[in-house]
């Protein structure tokens, strides 16, 4: 009798199981007052989006939408709905109150744990995509894990692991005298060196490779100008990337260095600082995205020091920050492709909405730093067919402002409701 009574609640547990694996996802319908399209730059009236689980199904005006009297409704009538936001330019495990030596006080546990803090804080912020660029021991890949698995909360995560770099450059660790004998775990010289360290970042999950083609201006003894891996080694990494099937970033300040990387194949260049019209016609011809994080400058100026940033630092700073604003009016006028990309970690995380307004009075229009942020960035992800607009097909990943952004883009900043794939993260709307 317990035998048999041990088997029927075993059928039962089956039973309940089952069904519950095989119940339909749940279907919601987002009322919108205005909905942002981002692909075709224009603002709707009046929608209706409907979810079936994570993905959107269908998206129409609300008089061609019949609602069941029992749905799940999400009323923001009186909002502008617009897709979840994406920055391809975090350091989402790093915090920003440990520049220069304090942080080499941040050991690789604490570092993990301040990303999954900084990664709930970005998706509340209304950015549900975004790409890593560096971090240490693969905290970023843990992390990004973590909240695929949903054992975070936090946004789609793109991880890079360690950046790649040459013995004493940007993406080395100098900050530490001769006999500690340390090195960056990405470093690495010479073409088959770079591609042996291409295959080992893959090999423990980085998503997308990332190099430093030129100094820097948060590290130390190096010049933002100044090329640091020559054209062969780019050429060498970039190919063994690309075979490999991850696409490339290159933290590039200076001139050659832009120049060089785009030549050798990189997916995009970030910050291109003191890119001239040369590496701009580059990037035209060749569909190199441009990831320039205008605001850090605001911020590097204002809070640098007491952030702990080097002297040297905030010198370098001013010596390239306005030249960065200037080159991106330039490759905008140039029609150059941009995605939106902050580097936060330079600045606190959750501030990211704050480089929207940098990139409409330094050129874009409102619509254009919107684009910059969702289809343009989905692009270069290699995302276009799962984010960046609110389409069928694609996640439902949405946010809400209160007012017209394409009026005041500094609304951005205050997002209202945050939607990632059909589960509402935040809602603060009346």
């Amino acid at each position: 009798m317990r035998r048999l009574a041990l088997v029927c609640s075993f059928l039962l547990l089956a039973g309940v199981a089952a069904a519950q694996q095989s119940s339909p996802p749940p279907t919601i319908y987002v009322k919108a007052g205005k909905l942002v399209d981002v692909v075709a730059g224009r603002t709707l009236t009046d929608q209706v989006i409907v979810i079936v689980g994570e993905r959107i199904t269908r998206v129409a005006a609300a008089r061609e939408v019949t609602i069941p009297r029992e749905a799940t409704v999400i009323d923001l009538s009186h909002a502008t709905v617009l897709p979840g936001l994406i920055d391809a330019h975090v350091h989402i495990t790093f915090p920003a109150h440990l520049h220069g030596y304090r942080g080499l006080s941040l050991s690789v546990p604490r570092e993990a744990l301040y990303g999954a803090v900084h990664a709930r804080r970005t998706l509340e912020a209304g950015f549900t995509s975004v790409r890593n660029a560096a971090a240490r021991s693969y905290t970023d890949v843990a992390l990004r894990d973590a909240i695929n698995a949903g054992e975070l909360i936090g946004p789609r995560l793109i991880a890079s692991g360690p950046a790649l770099g040459m013995t004493g450059g940007h993406c080395d660790e100098n900050l530490l005298p001769y006999e500690y004998q340390y090195r960056a775990e990405g470093v690495a010289n010479g073409p088959w060196l770079v591609r042996e360290k291409v295959r080992e970042v893959i090999k423990y999950g980085a998503d997308v490779v990332k190099f430093c083609a030129t100094g820097g201006v948060l590290s130390k003894g190096d010049l933002p100008g100044t090329q640091q891996y020559t054209l062969e080694e780019m050429k060498a990494l970039v190919d063994e990337a690309h075979r490999l099937g991850r696409k490339v970033m290159a933290h590039a300040h200076g001139t050659d260095g832009i120049r060089e990387a785009i030549l050798a194949g990189v997916d995009s260049i970030e910050h291109a600082s003191l890119i001239d019209a040369e590496g701009i016609r580059l990037a035209s011809e060749r569909g190199t995205f441009l990831v320039m994080d205008i605001y850090n400058s605001t911020y590097i100026r204002e809070h640098g020091a007491e952030m702990g940033m080097l002297p040297e630092s905030l010198e370098k700073e001013r010596q390239v920050g306005d030249q960065q604003r200037q080159n991106f009016t330039r490759a905008v006028q140039a029609g150059v492709r941009i995605a939106f990309g902050t580097d936060a970690a330079v600045h606190p995380h959750g501030d990211n909405a704050k480089q929207f307004a940098y990139m409409v009075q330094y050129g874009m229009t409102p619509m254009q730093a919107i684009q910059a942020a969702t289809i343009n960035a989905a692009e270069l992800l290699g995302w276009a067919d799962r984010v960046g607009s609110i389409a069928p097909g694609k996640f439902a990943d949405l946010i809400a402002v209160e007012g017209d952004p394409l009026a005041d883009i500094t609304l951005l900043e205050r997002v209202r409701f945050v939607m990632k794939g059909g589960q509402v993260i935040r809602h603060d709307l009346k």
